[in-house]
């Protein structure tokens, strides 16, 4: 039973206060190191960047194929001496693109090309130890926000693929009469380079904001928009595919006129090939073609999905869909400077890094048609 209370007692002094609101309380156990684990993914995604690029002009300077075996942990350490050196040359010179296309190759030269290899291999595995390293001391001191640990462990066991795709492409190119990797599996080890690429740039956007306001600005919605756009993902990501298939079978040199190609629309007997499916993916005609076709299809679809977009209340949508746009033309006009000068490394390669941007470009678009950001009247004008 409570003690009876004097009249003449303080009541106030002994009244129990009512903790006032704070704001943020929705996410505040689940919001973690956000702005740590976003320039983690920053570095990560532009290490992937630099990986595609480097791994653009090893294709383009045919070192591929330099480094014969996968040896993940002892092949880091590159020959130190005269006789390793010999011994990587001797094993180089066993395979069809030395006995068949280099055979003049000096040991000087076949270094050239060992260091496109290697750095590109070495490349990859920086990448998997920074992964490794913020993804398990996130882990350790349990600063991943609720809900992400499996998001952002996907990266990473995706790159362990990555790595045996790359090997499972170079070996196809060691086997009899070879003188090139696959260009099926080419595309393979590109398209996954893409989707970690764009795991890491929608992880870095999503991480931008608190989830109660991610959980706000998805009431905003603009469902045709993110429909667009996701449409337009798609058919990017085909056309990367296509380029990997250019590339595979050095298609981007077979018809260096635009718009047409050598006088005519279609190429000349495009289906030589047996069985017949292997002309979409082997006839050099045909493959440049399909590329060609489906880069004016992406143009168009993304002019269209810009006149929607400037349609959008929010000015930082109708701004992310200007610069897919910008770049998406800057890309179409790469391409056809690509055709004309037969694929120099130069061009290619800016061709190949435009790609990359374009790609993080209409990602960007995407997230705010399905996430809006609220701006105010003066940024709206």
């Amino acid at each position: 039973m409570a003690a009876k209370r004097s009249i003449f007692e303080d009541v106030g002094a002994e009244t129990p206060k009512t903790p006032a609101a704070q704001p943020g309380m929705i996410d505040r156990g689940t919001r973690g190191a956000r702005g740590a684990i976003r320039i983690w993914l920053g570095l990560l995604f532009a290490m992937v960047v630099v990986m595609i690029v480097v791994g653009g002009l090893t294709r383009l300077t045919d070192s591929g194929l330099s480094i014969t075996e996968w040896k993940p942990v002892t092949g880091a350490v590159p020959p130190m001496s005269v006789e390793a050196w010999e011994t990587e040359f001797a094993k180089y010179q066993q395979i069809p693109e030395f006995q068949i296309q280099n055979k003049e190759m000096t040991l000087e030269e076949f270094k050239g090309i060992y260091w496109w290899e290697w750095g590109h291999r070495q490349l990859g595995r920086v990448i998997g130890l920074v992964w490794a390293v913020g993804f398990f001391g996130f882990l350790a001191l349990r600063k991943i926000p609720t809900g992400w640990t499996g998001r952002l462990a996907l990266p990473g066991v995706l790159g362990g693929v990555q790595g045996a795709i790359g090997w499972w492409m170079v070996s196809s190119g060691l086997g009899e009469g070879m003188l090139d990797v696959a260009s099926y599996r080419l595309a393979v080890h590109l398209g996954l380079a893409f989707v970690i690429l764009g795991l890491l740039c929608w992880y870095y956007l999503m991480l931008s904001r608190p989830e109660r306001e991610l959980m706000q600005a998805r009431r905003a919605k603009e469902a045709k928009l993110w429909g667009l756009s996701t449409g337009l993902l798609h058919l990017a990501f085909l056309q990367i595919l296509l380029g990997a298939l250019v590339a595979g079978i050095d298609a981007g040199v077979a018809f260096p006129t635009w718009p047409l190609m050598n006088g005519d629309f279609f190429p000349p007997s495009p289906f030589l090939l047996e069985p017949f499916w292997r002309n979409f993916f082997e006839d050099s005609g045909l493959v440049q073609f399909m590329h060609r076709m489906l880069g004016y299809i992406v143009f168009a679809f993304a002019i269209f999905a810009w006149t929607r977009g400037r349609k959008s209340a929010h000015p930082r949508t109708r701004r992310a869909f200007d610069w897919m746009l910008v770049l998406c033309f800057g890309q179409v006009v790469l391409g056809i400077v690509a055709v004309l000068t037969q694929a120099q490394w130069h061009v290619a390669i800016t061709h190949q890094l435009i790609a990359v941007l374009l790609w993080a470009a209409i990602l960007r678009a995407r997230f705010l048609s399905g996430y809006p950001m609220a701006s105010s009247v003066r940024e709206g004008l």
